[in-house]
């Protein structure tokens, strides 16, 4: 691991390569959250970045008590990879994008259909979700906003093998380079945030003691939270797939907004997870921003305990969202922003979202890949350059 992994507070650590830019603002935010009640320890990954109160790109270990402002407002955010039928070798961007149209809104009762006729669990999945919202106690409305990316850095992705880096037998349907791949990021939309709001009008940002009535309801919520943010990937892949004729299958799914029971340094508490994937299965996707590409990673468990179990969960942002505009309106317009560093097509129709989740606003994910595996937490499988990337259309959100 060398100097990948060093100290920066007391009980804080941070996966990071020498000479890699973490600002210093959210190493503060790192080294004062690890000084909150039961908490053991926390480790930042290498796309470090500030947030509201509490850094993203971290991971924190509790006994005793866990905290639900550490898991945000996104509750189940992560990323889906997809194997699917469409040919790398016949890519039509403008076909791509006028059959994919506009996904902002809520699916329609014809397109539902559509989507039950090819993926005919479909209705049996979303009844099951609606139940585990109700027996939470959530408002099942929900659902009328599920199959939707939402806004920030949400996406949707085609992509094509890059480069074969390590060879891997459970890797083989995700490196067919005559096929294209989709990536989905996405998470509980207003859901969670509901879940968050209430949490912190009762208790402020106070963590919750085990086993309590209000520890035990918030976990209630929480699970059925997850189970909704797997749903809405799901069901927005299904959905894009139904639109593009094409067939799929699901192959990586993981959450990086969670709080889950783990067992770390002898010690039974929590592993609160915001902006960090967990270093579960066999095979990680970590995106790059959508000028960069994606590196599919092995998780190495004997390193687990290194970094509570997590990787790093994209690029990270370099700059604040309220910069962007201000550094890139002078030499990027929406028409530039349409066509991607790597050669692809990106439909981000939002004046403000084009420049917050610019290229430029994000540091290079080699160097974050590059610092996991550096800190002996990876193997890099592969790498996938971007075809198309889908934001928003800008006319519904």
């Amino acid at each position: 691991m060398g100097n990948f992994i060093s100290p920066v507070a007391d009980r804080a650590t941070l996966v990071a390569a020498p000479r890699l830019w973490i600002e210093g603002a959210a190493i503060q935010q790192l080294s004062k959250t690890v000084q909150l009640p039961g908490m053991v320890r926390a480790v930042g990954m290498p796309d470090l970045h500030p947030g509201r109160g509490y850094p993203i790109g971290a991971s924190f270990f509790t006994h005793g008590r866990f905290y639900p402002a550490l898991v945000g407002s996104d509750i189940g955010c992560g990323v889906s990879v997809w194997t699917t039928g469409l040919a790398a070798a016949k890519v039509k961007l403008d076909k791509l994008d006028r059959l994919l149209g506009n996904i902002d809104g809520p699916i329609e009762d014809g397109e539902l259909g559509r989507m039950n006729d090819a993926f005919p669990e479909v209705a049996t999945r979303m009844a099951q979700v609606e139940q585990a919202l109700a027996d939470a106690g959530l408002d099942t409305g929900f659902m009328r906003a599920i199959a939707n990316l939402g806004s920030g850095n949400h996406f949707l992705e085609l992509q094509k093998l890059e480069q074969r880096i390590d060879a891997n037998e459970a890797a083989a349907d995700v490196l067919n380079a005559r096929r294209l791949n989709l990536v989905v990021h996405s998470g509980s939309r207003g859901l969670g945030s509901s879940i968050l709001r209430e949490h912190v009008e009762r208790f402020g940002h106070h963590g919750l003691e085990d086993a309590t009535p209000d520890a035990i309801d918030y976990v209630r919520r929480h699970t059925a939270a997850v189970a909704f943010a797997e749903l809405n990937r799901w069901l927005i892949a299904v959905r894009v797939l139904v639109r593009l004729g094409a067939e799929g299958t699901l192959r990586l799914d993981v959450n990086h907004n969670t709080v889950t029971r783990e067992r770390f340094d002898d010690i039974d508490g929590w592993v609160h997870r915001k902006g960090a994937t967990p270093m579960a299965g066999e095979l990680v996707l970590i995106p790059g921003s959508r000028d960069h590409l994606s590196f599919l990673v092995r998780p190495i468990a004997a390193a687990a305990p290194a970094s509570l179990g997590s990787l790093a969960h994209g690029a990270g942002r370099k700059w604040m969202r309220s910069d962007c505009k201000a550094r890139l309106g002078r030499s990027m317009s929406l028409k530039d922003a349409a066509k991607g560093a790597l050669g692809s097509r990106i439909i981000c129709n939002d004046k403000d979202l084009v420049f917050e989740e610019a290229g430029a606003a994000y540091k290079p994910i080699d160097t974050v890949i590059d610092s996991l595996a550096g800190a002996g937490l990876v193997e890099v499988v592969a790498s996938f350059r971007p075809v198309l990337t889908y934001k928003t259309r800008g006319e519904c959100c």
